[in-house]
């Protein structure tokens, strides 16, 4: 009891160390401390509850197997959360190479639409019902290439800065910047295709 009160009290540094000396009770006081975001990120970006929570579990192995290899040059949440989405990037495109159509042709056709709707804020789908918004929304995600939906859902939905965005990604800032912008233009144009489709439906009777 009292070692784990001492784990609780200690910096995620300090438990690196211990763990990386072969204390496994160290690296469980991480995974207590960090699951939960973990799985959120993954879960975010796959939208698949069961595929999220395997992730998960290969993320805290490969963590553990690789511990020696961090360096500690970013925190221990950023290092975690990194292989995390580098799984949901290499799950999503393996799922992209087994037949989803890719839908880059027809960016040169988007133009300007995206200026008819509203911009993106933190919850761009304010004013929608929820069954409405959640409909609509991730049909549209699930249109988009994977590094731009997942830069998407990292900044917009969970309001992840930047430059933290960079580091998780393991890309340039302008890159990330850069893909945020294509992936606004993309999906305001989804969302008014989308809308278009169902104002086009005739009524049920």
């Amino acid at each position: 009891m009292q070692i784990n009160r001492d784990l609780s009290s200690m910096s995620d540094e300090a438990l690196v160390q211990e763990a990386k000396a072969g204390r496994l009770d160290a690296f469980e006081e991480l995974v207590a401390r960090h699951r939960d975001k973990v799985y959120a990120r993954a879960l975010s970006i796959l939208r698949h509850e069961q595929d999220a929570v395997d992730l998960c579990q290969e993320a805290w192995i490969k963590a553990w197997q690789r511990l020696q290899q961090f360096q500690g040059e970013s925190s221990f949440a950023t290092w975690i959360t990194r292989i995390v989405i580098n799984l949901c990037l290499d799950h999503l495109r393996r799922q992209k190479r087994a037949g989803a159509e890719s839908l880059e042709a027809i960016e040169e056709e988007v133009g300007n639409i995206e200026r008819l709707l509203p911009p993106l804020q933190a919850n761009p789908t304010a004013g929608l019902e929820r069954d409405e918004l959640q409909t609509r929304i991730w049909e549209a995600m699930g249109r988009l290439s994977v590094a731009h939906r997942t830069v998407l859902i990292l900044h917009e939905f969970e309001g992840m800065e930047y430059r933290k965005i960079a580091e998780v990604m393991g890309c340039s800032l302008g890159t990330v910047m850069s893909r945020l912008f294509y992936a606004r233009r993309r999906l305001a144009a989804l969302l008014a295709d989308l809308k278009r489709e169902r104002d086009s439906q005739p009524p049920h009777t």
